[in-house]
């Protein structure tokens, strides 16, 4: 069988292989799936038994015109971020960071010492983000940070996303370290402006050379027609998709090891008023210590442990059996309850919320952070919400939320819940940006459910 896109989505646990015709009316031909096979040393041995699972199922060969993939099985682009202001050009280097699929381990604010350098050698970080002042303001202190950070005994790259008045003199500093080094737009060029595209292409392009350092990618990247791509970064183009077709809305995808949440939204006009800071229209937040197989633990030890063996009677023998494949109702039906929790957290932890401040003209409300009250729409994704029945239950839980924790900018009422229930979020995100926008709108119009 000839098909025209085999697509490889090669997550932390899971490979999952979909084929795809185009044409008039695109579709979905095939898809299947094994263990992410890292740990055997090449993660093409987890691509060549889901196809050959393809094959069986289809009852034929298989060929194909393109072939393509996302990753995050080298788990993400491990970096450190370092700017002059946190609430300023550091969290605006943040945002970039996280929009591009890179996990953060480390963020400084103000000029460095060497105890900040014995931190970032101790992270060997993948790559470093150096930013730092609105364009032709504070020099001094972005040039010092270049200096502190030319001494690490590290082969990484640099991006500079700093004061453009001192980026001709911190690539030079960086460059006679023997550093590699990419300079692009400031991430935070005047006051209330946040600029983060740039910065996130650039991140994007590192991680294409990172992530074949994974075991066996090099061999993908032999085997690619195009550049591997971050899922975090290819789910976000997804959701930006469909903020085309839905308007203001919000894409929750619970992995193995991390729970991220994308929205693209620019909130509610009443609270743009109050905010006191900007916020980037889309928006990726990641939470490492949130995952049903990974980080399944972590997510149990913050829920309770006691809570969930006065739920289950069975709860250490649920807990032996805790897997990406549950073998029984009863597996899934736990599981779920990590889940709901996964869902809860992850979205709260994303939203901004409200404060209270009192003046001398009386008490004044402010907001903070991200305004998701205007979304409408949720999109579920990841293993657990395209295909456990028990996905519209975790994310129906969201719908009071904002009545218990009326502070938080959480979605507000007639929130429709759709599901990926293709399991190919990944996969539009890459067809969109490196093939074709309208069969990716095409694609996510027959994939996308309600629950």
């Amino acid at each position: 069988m000839k098909i025209d896109l085999l697509f490889a989505e090669i997550g932390s646990t899971t490979t999952v292989l979909t084929a795809f015709h185009f044409g008039l009316k695109s579709k979905i031909i095939a898809q299947a799936e094994h263990w992410t096979t890292v740990n055997e040393g090449d993660v093409t041995i987890g691509i060549e038994r889901a196809l050959s699972k393809m094959k069986e199922i289809l009852g034929e060969d298989i060929k194909w015109e393109k072939f393509a993939a996302t990753s995050s099985a080298a788990g993400g682009l491990k970096m450190t971020v370092h700017g002059l202001v946190y609430d300023m050009t550091v969290r605006a280097a943040r945002e970039a960071a996280l929009g591009a699929g890179a996990v953060i381990k480390y963020v400084t604010a103000g000029k460095m010492d060497e105890f900040h350098l014995q931190k970032v050698m101790s992270i060997q970080p993948k790559l470093i983000l150096l930013a730092g002042g609105v364009d032709y303001g504070e020099t001094e202190t972005v040039i010092h940070n270049a200096k502190m950070l030319a001494k690490l005994q590290l082969d990484v790259p640099i991006v500079y996303a700093g004061n453009i008045a001192a980026a001709e003199h911190v690539e030079y500093i960086l460059t006679n370290a023997g550093k590699k080094v990419y300079v692009t737009e400031n991430v935070y060029p005047r006051i209330d402006y946040l600029n983060v595209e740039p910065t996130r292409n650039v991140i994007k392009e590192v991680f294409a050379e990172h992530i074949v350092k994974a075991p066996g990618m090099e061999k993908i990247k032999d085997m690619v027609d195009y550049e591997i791509i971050p899922t975090p970064a290819a789910v976000m183009t997804t959701t930006e998709l469909a903020y085309e077709i839905f308007g203001d809305c919000l894409t929750i995808d619970i992995g193995g090891a991390t729970t991220d949440v994308d929205s693209v939204t620019e909130g509610s006009p009443e609270v743009q008023e109050m905010l006191v800071s900007p916020e980037p229209f889309a928006k990726r937040t990641v939470e490492g210590d949130l995952g049903l197989y990974v980080n399944a633990h972590n997510v149990i030890n913050m829920m309770g442990e006691e809570s969930l063996r006065n739920q289950f009677e069975d709860y250490d023998e649920l807990l032996t059996r805790i897997s990406p494949y549950p073998i029984s109702d009863r597996d899934e039906y736990f599981i779920s309850k990590l889940a709901t929790f996964c869902v809860q957290q992850s979205v709260r932890r994303h939203a901004g919320n409200k404060k209270h401040l009192y003046t001398p003209t009386g008490r004044k409300t402010i907001a903070e952070g991200k305004d998701l009250t205007a979304v409408k729409t949720i999109f579920g994704t990841g293993g657990f919400l395209s295909r456990s029945k028990y996905a519209k239950e975790a994310l129906e839980s969201l719908t009071h939320l904002h009545k218990i924790h009326p502070m938080e900018l959480l979605p507000q009422e007639g929130i429709k819940f759709l599901r990926d229930k293709h399991y190919i979020f990944a996969a539009i995100g890459l067809i969109a940006s490196k093939l074709d926008k309208d069969i990716a709108k095409q694609l996510l119009e027959i994939d996308i459910e309600e629950y």
